[in-house]
């Protein structure tokens, strides 16, 4: 029996006209034009600066780009129109948004001139106003009136590809995916017309995600990837990105990421939310669970935000280097800057040493005594801490046990007892009022209002106490997950005897550099280990 398809909506995002911000003013111009110097047509030309200078003053949400003016001129050609032409060229340098104009005629004589700068700006997304006609060239309906002045053939072109593109929305509405195998790498097409894995195949997607989660940049993964070489791609850095990056490996498919946004042109722009988008969950077999998928994608987040630490490279932005795991764990306990390898260079030997990149940048100004750390000692410092994670089993899992329980239930304790002493002072005062009633003392009617909003204020802080500590229990699955990984701690026997950049990224932390000759590291899952360095 068939299951009905699991399709998911995502809503489109409001639009705007211009996609400006809709807190910033539109930058308004106008183009006027008369084609002979007559006086009558003089008259004509400084009433129409006049009045699109009164117009777009008279908007607080417009605010004047420039009045652009052509006399005397033939609107068959735009070459000879000065203004005209510097009117496109600040259109270009995205100094306006809009331009008023009164006539198409007024804007240009020449009808393939006219569409051709009208798509060039609608390109740029500023859109032409012609009021006599009542025309917006940023809406559909104008864009089919403007071509309906070229051709009645372009109008029939628009109209076939609205009617297959509601087709095409329709399909993707009901879930139904459209693959292409050509150039898919894991997938083949079935007997049944739907995706088969294929293994071998599957093994390289697997082999990519793993490289990457290891350390490794795109470029090298792609690299190591070229001795398996297949038909369908070509490893290069780009090729990997499309793969860690594709959800249809985790057996969804998002559909509608790009859209054509001119049947004219039929270029095909990315989706940021201009059109809805489709997820349909669970379409066809995964090769990628989604916990690793979204772990890809936190990488790629992290990797793709580092902040620049050094003021001597060109960009603000950082770089993020896979050739040392120490480059992104190291850091100077003094400044809180990392630390940067360098190669020292003594006597024709080389001598790589780390450094903290605000005293490589800056002297002494702004850190007064990090020290330099030789490679060599540092490297063992860190295998021998390594190990000695691993031998202290017992400890190490008592830590991780509390850490997970501090994280999971610690955070509400304190606002949980806050709520119960305001339970407590709540009780306290009905009570009161209780002895007051019975004591004679004050009236029954004057206390029921005091008792109804008593009464509210317990209900509510009643229902959050009964929240947050639903919040501090920790499901029995999710016990379960902790004892098994606390059991593999104690159990595991593992003794490093080489320094790995891969292992090293995926135990630790971060390092803190203390003295020339103390360092601090620290385990994910919080587990700190001071280790001392050799003096070389």
């Amino acid at each position: 029996m068939a299951t009905a398809t699991n399709v998911t909506i995502i809503p489109a995002k409001p639009q705007t006209a211009s996609n400006r911000n809709q807190y910033k003013q539109l930058r308004v111009a106008a183009y006027c034009r008369v084609s002979t110097e007559q006086e009558e047509q003089q008259n004509s030309y400084q009433v129409q600066i006049e009045y699109y200078t009164d117009l777009i003053h008279s908007k607080k949400e417009w605010t004047l780009a420039g009045i652009f003016a052509d006399e005397g001129i033939s609107g068959t050609q735009t070459k000879k129109r000065t203004e005209f032409n510097r009117m496109i060229r600040m259109c270009k340098q995205k100094k306006i948004d809009l331009i008023l104009t009164k006539s198409i005629s007024r804007f240009a004589r020449n009808t393939v001139d006219c569409l051709e700068y009208v798509r060039q700006l609608k390109d740029l997304g500023i859109g032409v106003i012609f009021e006599k006609e009542n025309i917006n060239t940023l809406t559909m309906t104008s864009e089919f009136m403007i071509a309906l002045y070229g051709s009645f053939a372009q109008a029939e072109s628009e109209s076939i590809s609205k009617n297959v593109s509601l087709g095409v929305q329709m399909a993707m509405r009901e879930g139904k995916v459209r693959y292409s195998y050509k150039r898919w790498l894991g997938y083949c097409k079935g007997e049944d017309g739907k995706p088969v894995i294929i293994p071998e195949e599957a093994e390289m997607i697997r082999k990519v995600y793993e490289l990457f989660l290891d350390g490794h940049s795109m470029a090298a993964v792609a690299e190591m990837m070229m001795v398996h070489p297949t038909d369908k791609i070509e490893w290069h850095r780009e090729t990997v990105r499309r793969i860690l990056t594709n959800e249809k490996y985790t057996g969804d498919c998002l559909l509608q990421k790009t859209f054509t946004a001119d049947c004219i042109t039929h270029k095909a722009v990315k989706n940021n939310g201009e059109r809805a988008m489709y997820l349909v969950s669970d379409c066809h077999p995964a090769i990628i669970d989604r916990d690793t998928f979204n772990l890809v994608q936190q990488e790629l987040a992290r990797r793709t935000s580092k902040r620049k630490v050094s003021n001597k490279t060109v960009t603000e932005q950082g770089k993020y280097s896979s050739k040392y795991a120490l480059t992104d764990l190291m850091i100077c306990g003094e400044c809180g800057t990392p630390y940067r390898r360098v190669v020292w260079r003594q006597h024709g030997t080389k001598n790589p040493v780390w450094r903290c990149i605000s005293r490589l940048d800056h002297g002494s100004k702004y850190c007064k005594s990090s020290p330099t750390i030789h490679e060599e000692p540092l490297h063992r410092a860190i295998i021998q801490a390594v190990n000695g994670f691993y031998d202290c089993g017992d400890d190490v899992a008592k830590i991780l046990k509390a850490n997970v329980e501090s994280v999971l239930a610690g955070m509400e304790q304190s606002e949980i007892q806050k709520i119960e002493d305001w339970l407590k002072e709540i009780d306290k005062a009905r009570n009161d009022m209780i002895s007051l009633i019975t004591s004679g003392s004050c009236d029954e009617d004057t206390l029921d209002a005091e008792f109804a909003k008593l009464y509210e204020e317990e209900t509510q802080l009643s229902g959050k106490l009964l929240s947050l500590k639903a919040q501090c229990k920790v499901s029995d699955d999710t016990k379960d997950k902790i004892e098994s990984t606390i059991a593999e701690i104690e159990n595991s026997r593992f003794q490093l005897e080489a320094f790995d950049d891969v292992l090293i990224r995926k135990l630790i932390e971060c390092v803190k550099v203390i003295s020339k000759t103390e360092i601090i590291i620290i385990f994910k899952g919080g587990y700190e280990v001071k280790a001392e360095v050799e003096k070389k």
